[in-house]
């Protein structure tokens, strides 16, 4: 259940990108990330969660805005330097905890009632997908919140677009939505799990 190995989307792809550029997607500073983040964010305000878990964190940027809502967020990116400047931009959050890692092997083995996957579902192949995301599902407790929000453009290093990225999440038996977004450019999902 690794991160698939085609070179678009491999650890080392990404932390390539990483050292050339320290936000390559811009994601700290483009309009379209910054109205993402305050989509998720308006998704998941109307409670406090006790722990987050947010793999692909990238640098750090909607971490740090989950750990208002958050007794504690984990958070994880395959990238080195990705990682590091997602703990640095962190450091200030006594309840985040940034580690390098991927998935599965990265998955926390704390309890988590917020699961935030932001544009990381379509680098992974359909079977993929689906097995990471039944893994996730499957662990967490009634009532736990997961939140998907994913861009719905076109890159050469995705493997499906972002709503086969919903749609296989969709899927599971044990999730029902419970809010839904949907514009030009993204695509934000609220479930929680049964």
């Amino acid at each position: 259940m690794s991160v698939d190995t085609k070179f678009e989307s491999s650890p080392d792809f990404f932390e390539a990108k990483y050292r050339e550029n320290a936000d390559p997607w811009d994601f700290s500073r483009s309009a379209y990330e910054l109205r993402r983040y305050d989509s998720i964010i308006n998704a998941i305000s109307h409670r406090t969660y006790r722990r987050a878990f947010e793999p692909g964190c990238s640098i750090g940027v909607l971490t740090e805005r989950l750990a208002a809502y958050c007794d504690a967020v984990d958070a994880i990116d395959f990238s080195p330097s990705a990682s590091m400047q997602a703990q640095r931009r962190c450091a200030h959050l006594p309840n985040v905890e940034v580690r390098c890692a991927a998935l599965p092997d990265g998955v926390p083995v704390k309890d988590f009632d917020l699961l935030v996957l932001s544009e990381i579902g379509y680098y992974f192949s359909p079977q993929t997908w689906q097995q990471i995301t039944s893994t996730f599902v499957d662990s967490i407790p009634q009532g736990a919140t997961v939140l998907a929000a994913h861009w719905l453009g076109h890159s050469q290093d995705h493997y499906i677009s972002g709503d086969e990225v919903h749609e296989i999440l969709l899927a599971h038996p044990g999730l029902l939505v419970e809010h839904s977004e949907r514009n030009q450019n993204m695509r934000l999902d609220r479930l929680v799990r049964l």
